[in-house]
């Protein structure tokens, strides 16, 4: 055998079925944990394989440490003062201290310091081996598994998240021995609950990936997923149908299963006659089941499953798992039917029972006012009658689907059933879009509505999301979040910035604040509310790919940024962005340091234009300055809010007179009036800079 052969370490925990959900972020954690405490403890490996498969956590490390570096230890004793009497013999500190160190007093060395001499000792200490510290190892990485709630199993007092029936720990060909919740560990492993053996015995660490293969089991997470997610493909493509998944789905299903056989079923063509949203949500997320589609988006009767087992006859597989989705399409079916026997409006009644929060009132109160706002909102907006009345009249039906049989069965449908009944009921198809669309965007880069009056109404929905749980002090600490009031900034902010709405942070907080009266128990709301939508602008954009150095240097402006409209921000935005990129960046971002450090010192006000005296100059690059500056104030003055990108090519002009200007002209010259002059001069320049962005705070690498 090599010498890198003998060098993998190997650990496996072999256990009864993870549950699904958690089995990515188990695996996830149990190899990152093994890694980190072994470094911890001074052992080197040179690269790690983490494993997980619905029985097992596992984890091998490539050229692993045996044995740990021996360490040279300084051991201090007492003060050299303490350590030996009057005669200079060692006291009994003395001794005492160079008796557990092994060592006569007069083997000591000394340490001097500042603070006085002590006697003192460097040991080695010699390295220890996996043996001894593979134990501690693997109880520090289990303790520190997001596992929400463990369990007991038999007669032991061991608890894990699922109960334990092997524990392998190999070093190359041998067994490292230990005890982990009550197992003892050895070589012996599990392999496929049907096609592989209950137990082998595995021959060497290095032969784990390929031996499980062998006993049906694809114990690499990423691989498995691959293989499913290539037989999906493959299946459908031959049917010529698109399989309908995400990654969220294909983790749970490579998490149900250690040897993946994709099989095709069918349900009945009657049931398509049920909206196509219900019976992907149950097929996706109750059963695990693939969707199929058409080329134009339309459902299909058959279907995708991911099987553990590759049978004799898939026939029997097969028809056991359409036997299993006919009840759950059944369901869906009798609750649509049952459904439309009522209308969206009949349903608002039921909307007065359901509470929204008990300090904001009923989701029918929510309602009510949701509608108010898209009129206020949509009226500041100027957007026409038409819409004005069909976002009136969703946003008094948006909610209705929440009392329906469907929704309640299938949370995840909601405002797409909303959509379906009131098609049936003959609302305005203006009207049922945007009861769907009020949702969007329900993720980080989900789709936006697309029509005006589903605009209207996500907007709408999202802020009184927020300044309503603002308004109660519900306001989100940490990873706690339960309103989702951080995915909703994210929401309005993209809104505002797709649609180009010309509207301020501020306008729309008020507004919807307007329509709450006395409910809002929190004085500071529309500020806090301002102030949180303003702090998501940052993560807003650097998911866009701009610098955070861009958004402070346009939120650092001459400007209230509660009070500019969020388009006009985006375009300071974009605009700052590319400039930053420009060949005249880097000196300008550099001028502006070195004036607005000047301006400090000298405590010149860059709120308005200084007044600067021509007369006083009496140098042909002060002259200069001051006419380019002339020039570029004119243009920039005569340009509107969204020109932002012009106004920085005017302010680019500013760079070879301003550069002239540092060269040749001495800013604090021995007269005080010139000096104060060339100040205001400069002043000048930043406060026309600070109109658009600060870019003193740019990097010029932007």
């Amino acid at each position: 055998m090599t010498q890198d052969r003998l060098n993998t370490l190997l650990i496996e925990l072999g256990t009864e079925e993870l549950p699904p959900k958690a089995l990515k972020s188990l695996s996830d954690s149990f190899g990152k944990g093994i890694q980190e405490n072994l470094s911890k403890r001074g052992f080197s490996f040179s690269s790690a394989h983490v494993y997980g498969a619905p029985r097992r956590l596992a984890v091998s490390l490539q050229s692993c440490q045996r044995v740990q570096d021996d360490k040279e230890v300084e051991k201090r004793g007492p003060a050299v003062s303490a350590a030996f009497d009057s005669d200079g013999n060692p006291t009994k500190a003395a001794s005492g201290w160079a008796m557990a160190n092994g060592i006569e007093v007069t083997q000591a060395g000394r340490l001097k310091t500042d603070k006085g001499e002590w006697l003192m000792h460097k040991a080695i200490v010699k390295g220890q081996s996996l043996e001894a510290v593979i134990e501690d190892v693997i109880h520090s990485t289990l303790k520190a598994l997001p596992i929400p709630k463990a369990m007991r199993w038999g007669d032991s007092d061991a608890e894990f998240i699922r109960p334990v029936h092997t524990l392998t720990i190999m070093y190359g060909d041998e067994v490292i021995p230990a005890r982990i919740l009550d197992i003892d560990s050895s070589n012996s492993l599990s392999g496929h609950r049907f096609h592989g053996a209950h137990r082998f015995t595995l021959d060497h660490a290095d032969d784990y990936e390929q031996a499980m293969m062998e006993q049906f089991v694809i114990a690499d997470y990423a691989k498995r997923m691959d293989k499913i997610e290539s037989q999906l493909k493959d299946r459908a493509s031959a049917l010529g149908l698109k399989p309908d998944f995400n990654e969220q789905l294909l983790e749970e299903i490579s998490s149900l299963v250690e040897w993946p056989v994709v099989l095709k079923a069918k349900f009945e063509e009657g049931f398509l006659a049920v909206p196509k949203e219900a019976l992907i949500y149950t097929m996706k997320d109750d059963q695990k089941y693939v969707p199929l589609l058409t080329d134009d988006g339309e459902l299909s009767s058959s279907f995708l499953f991911v099987s553990n087992i590759e049978s004799k006859d898939p026939s029997q597989v097969i028809s056991g798992n359409e036997k299993v989705i006919r009840p759950r399409l059944s369901d869906a079916e009798f609750f649509f039917e049952t459904d439309k026997k009522t209308t969206l409006e009949a349903k608002t009644a039921k909307l007065k029972e359901i509470l929204f929060q008990k300090s904001l009132g009923s989701v029918a109160d929510r309602s009510q006012r949701i509608a108010s706002t898209t009129q206020s909102i949509g009226l500041a907006l100027e957007l026409d009658g038409s819409t004005l009345k069909h976002a009136h009249r969703a946003a008094l039906l948006a909610k209705a689907d929440l009392a329906s049989e469907m929704v309640m069965e299938f949370p995840s449908v909601q405002g797409v059933m909303g959509k379906h009944y009131a098609i049936h009921d003959g609302e305005a198809i203006e009207v049922a879009q945007a009861i769907e669309e009020q949702y969007l965007p329900r993720f980080a880069n989900d789709r936006l509505p697309e029509t005006k009056t589903g605009m209207l109404l996500s907007l709408c929905e999202k802020l009184d999301t927020l300044v309503g749980i603002f308004g109660v002090y519900m306001l989100p600490k940490g990873d706690k979040d339960p309103f989702a009031l951080r995915r909703s900034a994210i929401g309005i902010l993209r809104i505002i910035q797709s649609f180009n709405l010309n509207l301020s942070i501020k306008q729309v907080v008020e507004l919807v604040s307007s329509e709450f009266g006395a409910l809002l128990q929190n004085k500071d709301t529309v500020t806090q509310v301002c102030a949180f939508l303003s702090d998501r602008l940052k993560p807003f954009y650097h998911d866009q790919g701009i610098n955070t150095d861009v958004v402070n240097a346009v939120m650092a402006a001459n400007l209230s940024m509660h009070e500019v409209s969020i388009a006009d921000i985006h375009h300071r935005v974009t605009a700052v962005s590319e400039f930053s990129n420009s060949p005249s960046a880097s000196s300008l971002i550099e001028a502006n340091k070195r004036v607005a450090n000047i301006l400090r010192k000298n405590d010149v006000a860059i709120n308005t234009m200084q007044e600067v005296d021509a007369k006083l100059f009496n140098q042909a690059e002060e002259t200069a300055l001051y006419d380019k500056l002339a020039e570029v104030q004119l243009n920039t003055a005569q340009k509107d809010s969204y020109s932002t990108a012009s106004s920085l090519e005017y302010l680019s002009g500013l760079k070879q007179p301003l550069d002239d200007f540092f060269d040749k002209v001495m800013i604090m010259a021995d007269d005080e009036q010139v000096k104060m002059n060339r100040i205001r001069l400069i002043a000048n320049v930043r406060t026309l800079f600070l109109s658009i962005a600060d870019i003193s705070l740019l990097n010029s690498a932007s």
